[in-house]
Formats: C-alpha cells, sequence, structure tokens
C-alpha cells in the first residue's frame, strides 16, 4: 500500500462525507472523484434517502464527475471511496474509464475490486485500472463497525 499525502487527505474528505452519510442512517460510505489532484464531484451513500438502490456513493460521484466534466467517460480521474466497491460500482468504475480507485476498508463478503472479486484487475475485460485498498483502513472500518454495531442496538427487542 503506497499511499501519497494527497491520498490521505482525499480519503479524510470521503470519510467526512460517510460520517454525514451515518447521520442519515445510511450505511456509513462516502466517494471523492478528483482529476489532476483536484476535487471534482463528491457523495455519499444515499439509497435509503433517495429511495434508489443505485444510489452507492461511488456512483453518485462518478454521475456527478461525469457531469461536471461533460462527459460520459471520465478517464484520468481517481476514486476515493471508504468501503471497498461493490459489483455494481466497480461496473460503473470500468464503464467511466476511471483511471486509479483507492479504497479504505476491505469489504470480504461483497468487494469486487480485491477481496470477492478482481473486477478491474482481472484482464477479463477492457478496461484496467489501478487499485489501492487500506488506505485509512482502521477509520473507514471503525465508521461501518460502530455504525452497524448500534443499528443492532437499535433493533433488539425490548
Amino acid at each position: 500500500m503506497n499511499s501519497t499525502e494527497s491520498d490521505i487527505q482525499f480519503m479524510e474528505q470521503a470519510l467526512s462525507l460517510a460520517r454525514a452519510a451515518a447521520v442519515r442512517n445510511e450505511v456509513p460510505v462516502g466517494a471523492i472523484l478528483t482529476l489532476n489532484n483536484r476535487l471534482i464531484a463528491e457523495g455519499m451513500n444515499s439509497p435509503i434517502t433517495r429511495c434508489d438502490p443505485t444510489a452507492h456513493a461511488e456512483i453518485i460521484a462518478l454521475r456527478n464527475g461525469a457531469a461536471q466534466l461533460g462527459n460520459y467517460r471520465i478517464p484520468g480521474t481517481t476514486l476515493y471511496v471508504t468501503l471497498e466497491p461493490c459489483i455494481m460500482c466497480m461496473g460503473a468504475i470500468i464503464h467511466a474509464r476511471v483511471e486509479r480507485l483507492v479504497f479504505g476498508a476491505y469489504d470480504p463478503k461483497t468487494g469486487a475490486a480485491v477481496s470477492r472479486y478482481t473486477i478491474g484487475r482481472d484482464q477479463l475485460l477492457n478496461h484496467h485500472l489501478e487499485i489501492s485498498g487500506g488506505i485509512c483502513e482502521t477509520q473507514s472500518a471503525a465508521l461501518l463497525q460502530n455504525f452497524f454495531k448500534e443499528r443492532r442496538k437499535k433493533n433488539r427487542p425490548k
């Protein structure tokens, strides 16, 4: 895991978005999209708020970035996300032609970048990207663990 100072700064911004999602009772995942080391878009998990199963942090950041750049292809970009993306999000990342993915916590159950599947690295598709995991992993994982711990407490029968 080779992280730069800017990787950590952008991951901290993504963590801030993840915390904001948690306040809205959304699974705490945040995403930042950059181009030339400059923030161009962001997103936080919002499927409950938006009544939209595709409203993952990554998808929102990609949509906002594509709109900002005026193209559905966004080569040269880096996507920072607090949790390893799922299959849906990795598909969108591939179609958008993101150059680099940086994520925090690994997701052994549904992670589609390195944990469960290797989309984008496996040479099965026509686009490949650089993937770095474990950046700000401790903070990202703790945020998710605490969120689900509190949710389980609230849902316990009294």
